[in-house]
């Protein structure tokens, strides 16, 4: 069984001559940079219209390894297990990107939070939307995605932990793939204030800062919860860095800049 797509011909093509292309778009220019592997990179999910330079540009300028694990918001579908894992291969309008399946497996062995679970990905986009950006980086990839609704933060932390635990144990090199978008459907300059905030303390490391921050300053940013997982697992794996690759908004597309979507890329190393 595999997954079907959920946001192709929304959230970008459908048709794989026409997804090429516009990968094509977004990828040569952050191409031509040097290239460094990373424990973690965070990157938005909007449609490409909006967001696909960041993304293109973030996963673009990371060494990408032959396995990902994706982690992602779950939008509110209220399906699924908190921390889902999928068990599934998933399809994508460029073919199909097979399930990594011992680290699957051994995610959910090996924690108490993660859960074997494909209902909470039926509706999702968070995730699909970077599978192309990275089936075009590299060509062998496997992938273990994770659908994640708010967790308090210890959870967050015992999470963080656990998934360490488990590349460490790991045979080959695992790049985490964190998609997230920041505040939403705010004026820019409100959206720019919260999100150099999150920004912030995303920048310094300190998950457990990011965590309190989004929610007493009532930061809409979806991804707050496998931001701050990863950020723990990032941590524990030796993480010593952040960088901040582009940080932009969905106004300078529309052309509305009353009520925009903030859109970061980031790269833990």
């Amino acid at each position: 069984m595999s997954r079907i797509p959920a946001a192709a011909g929304v959230f970008y093509e459908a048709d794989p001559d026409k997804l090429r292309k516009e990968l094509g778009r977004l990828l040569p220019a952050a191409q031509r940079k040097k290239k460094a592997p990373a424990k973690a990179v965070i990157v938005p999910h909007g449609g490409y219209i909006y967001s696909g330079e960041v993304a293109g540009e973030t996963l673009a300028r990371t060494e990408i390894p032959e396995t990902v694990i994706l982690l992602g918001p779950n939008h509110s579908t209220g399906l699924g297990a908190p921390l889902a894992v999928s068990n599934e291969d998933w399809e994508t309008p460029l073919g199909t990107v097979p399930l990594a399946k011992e680290l699957a497996a051994a995610l959910v062995k090996g924690s108490k939070l993660f859960k074997s679970d494909n209902t909470a990905h039926l509706r999702e986009h968070a995730l699909e939307v970077q599978l192309p950006f990275l089936q075009h980086l590299q060509k062998k990839l496997r992938i273990v995605p994770v659908s994640i609704s708010r967790l308090p933060l210890p959870q967050c932390r015992q999470a963080g932990m656990d998934l360490a635990q488990v590349i460490k144990n790991h045979a080959k090199p695992v790049l985490l793939v964190v998609s997230t978008d920041m505040s939403h459907h705010e004026p820019r300059a409100v959206v720019s204030e919260k999100d150099q905030l999150a920004l912030g303390d995303i920048l310094s490391l300190d998950p457990a800062s990011l965590y309190r921050t989004v929610l007493t300053k009532r930061i809409s940013m979806c991804g707050v919860t496998p931001v701050t997982i990863a950020l723990f697992a990032a941590l524990e794996l030796g993480a010593e860095r952040a960088a901040l690759i582009r940080h932009t908004d969905s106004g300078y597309v529309s052309g509305d800049a009353q009520r925009v979507v903030g859109y970061a890329g980031l790269v833990v190393r």
